[in-house]
């Protein structure tokens, strides 16, 4: 069984040293879902909701988060992101909103935890710009799908 790495042998919480890691190109992608009432959707999707563009505002939101991992998630190392690609993809017939983030870098540690983050926070975003209209939508699947470099190598959802 792996030990946990945020711990020391005492059990006190610690930021994982990665002084002597060696850079690898990091490449994570997370998925959310957003389901909202039928009217809520229709809204967002045709871009009649009196808020503006919702999708391009919690696309936004998201590459934010991602920046900003590690001032909210408490022993994150603060990373320099080389690239953070936010995708909504609308499904009509669930009236479903599939949020992914793609983040990329060139460094000692990986970019899961910024990848689910601005997952989350777009999310959270849609969720807060619509709640007027549907305070029903239910956020789900916040999930890892992929990630490749690192010591760990590459890993997919199966």
């Amino acid at each position: 069984m792996s030990k946990l790495t945020h711990l020391d042998e005492r059990g006190q919480a610690k930021m994982v040293d990665v002084t002597e890691k060696t850079v690898s190109a990091r490449v994570a992608l997370a998925q959310a879902k957003v389901t909202l009432s039928a009217e809520a959707f229709r809204l967002v999707q045709e871009g009649k909701h009196k808020k503006g563009d919702v999708l391009a505002i919690a696309r936004i939101a998201g590459i934010q988060a991602a920046k900003k991992t590690s001032d909210l998630i408490p022993l994150c190392h603060p990373l320099m992101l080389t690239s953070v690609a936010v995708d909504i993809e609308a499904l009509s017939e669930t009236h479903q909103f599939v949020i992914q983030a793609e983040c990329k870098l060139a460094g000692k540690t990986g970019v899961e935890m910024e990848a689910l983050t601005a997952v989350s926070v777009a999310a959270l975003t849609l969720y807060d710009m619509c709640k007027a209209v549907d305070k029903s939508m239910v956020i789900e699947e916040i999930c890892l799908l992929q990630k490749s470099g690192g010591k760990s190598g590459d890993w997919r959802r199966p």
